[in-house]
């Protein structure tokens, strides 16, 4: 029989009470009070990393975008590899002039 507040279903003479961890469920308590918390923030950090990841893409021109052969020659040109005039015929070719 159970009597008065020392039962097992979480009275004042469990030992926990208030002044252990959580209201008696110890640890447990704190760790089903934390988790959502945690959950959160990771959620967030995983957002900011995403965008700040995909704008410096933006920003710096190397999302979406493929180098054309001009771009490819010019690259080259500025490198030395190729003379002015090996340059301007090829460039004059893949303009189709």
């Amino acid at each position: 029989m159970m009597s008065g507040w020392g039962n097992m279903m979480g009275g004042w003479g469990n030992g926990y009470g208030y002044g252990g961890y959580g209201g008696g469920y110890g640890w447990m308590g704190m760790m089903g009070l934390m988790m959502p918390i945690i959950f959160g923030v990771g959620i967030i950090l995983l957002a900011i990393y995403v965008f700040r990841r995909n704008n410096s893409r933006v920003q710096t021109g190397e999302f979406g975008r493929h180098n054309s052969g001009l771009d490819i020659l010019r690259e080259r040109y500025a490198r030395g590899e190729i003379d002015s005039a090996e340059y301007r015929s090829r460039k004059q070719d893949l303009e189709g002039k």
